[in-house]
């Protein structure tokens, strides 16, 4: 049976883009290589070269329209992006997956469990305009699997949260449903949750799986690249390696989505800038001192926050920054050289 476009993903979103490229040829990105893009198409798939620009300008999701040559000429405006701050020192950042409709958070019924990193899976998510779907694995090694599932759905109103065994057809499909064909999704989490192991059984793939350690429940990297892979059902599927430390980037929005009841609490109190600690009038505060609000989740929010600005400042903003805060040292050790003068 023949691939078409819209088995890939195209839609009318992309489609109205093309009108001004009529001797370009559209391709759906499906790896990302230092020098090289793979494409695919009806046509099959096909190496690509980045043009004038640079592969990592490009993510596993894009469409792109080529000319003859398969040079990349063009790059369709995304209806979803995936992004963190790269690692390091810089303030680049780093294309995760684009045009993803649903985001797959995975998680596992044992000791890797965390909300905290639940919460900024869910900021990537709605900042990304991606529809997030927790998946709890290894819930066949659990005693109660439920307590996990409780806790994840404490995250936010009506969160669809699965907890499955990846190993179980039946599990498979409820997973599967949330992506029919033609649709788009993509799996982080933590190295060790499971994401090779769903991987292998929604696509058919045999990717290799890794062990876990059994002091800490972490898992060790598996997947060690982003692919476009079809799945059993007629959709796609983004693995993405395991990432202990997502950076969020540009991210405010999709923070405060998470902890949309602390944003309209803060609303209410007396100040604008209220820094939800001492102040009088303070409607986060006195939510907390009701019982109607964890103290914990209010560092949570704030920490992220704090993370987010920071991680999303320019180079020329970051140096700035280090740069004042160096003169304002110096001129500390300076003023109590000066007081210990005679």
């Amino acid at each position: 049976m023949s691939t078409t476009l819209s088995d890939l993903g195209w839609s009318s979103h992309f489609a109205a883009q093309t009108a001004a490229y009529p001797s370009l040829k559209p391709f759906r990105i499906s790896e990302v290589h230092r020098d090289r893009l793979i494409g695919l198409n009806p046509a099959g798939e096909a190496p690509l070269q980045p043009g004038s620009r640079s592969c990592g300008d490009f993510a596993v999701g894009d469409w792109i329209l080529a000319d003859d040559q398969n040079r990349a000429q063009q790059i369709l405006n995304r209806r979803s992006l995936l992004k963190r701050r790269a690692a390091g020192t810089g303030a680049e950042s780093q294309l995760i997956a684009a045009n993803v409709d649903v985001l797959f958070l995975v998680s596992s019924c044992n000791a890797d469990f965390s909300l905290p990193r639940m919460e900024r899976y869910l900021a990537l998510s709605h900042q990304a305009g991606c529809y997030p779907v927790v998946v709890l694995t290894k819930a066949d090694e659990c005693d109660d699997p439920g307590r996990f599932v409780t806790e994840a759905e404490t995250l936010a109103p009506f969160l669809t949260v699965l907890a499955v065994n990846a190993l179980s057809r039946s599990d498979l499909n409820r997973v599967l449903d949330w992506c029919p064909k033609g649709q788009t999704a993509a799996l982080v989490g933590s190295s060790g949750v499971g994401k090779t192991t769903l991987l292998n059984g929604m696509t058919g793939f045999t990717g290799a799986t890794a062990g876990i350690r059994e002091d800490d429940a972490r898992g060790r990297h598996t997947t060690t690249a982003r692919a476009l892979r079809p799945l059993v059902n007629g959709g796609w599927l983004i693995d993405t390696p395991g990432m202990r430390a997502l950076r969020l980037l540009d991210a405010q929005d999709g923070v405060d989505e998470v902890f949309s009841d602390l944003v309209r609490l803060a609303s209410d109190c007396r100040f604008s800038d209220c820094a939800h600690e001492t102040e009088p009038g303070c409607a986060v505060q006195s939510a907390i001192s009701k019982g109607e609000i964890d103290t914990a989740r209010l560092e949570r929010w704030r920490k992220l926050r704090r993370e987010d600005q920071r991680n999303s400042e320019t180079v020329a903003q970051a140096r700035a920054r280090d740069k004042a805060f160096g003169k304002m040292v110096r001129s500390v050790v300076q003023d109590k050289k000066t007081r210990k003068r005679p």
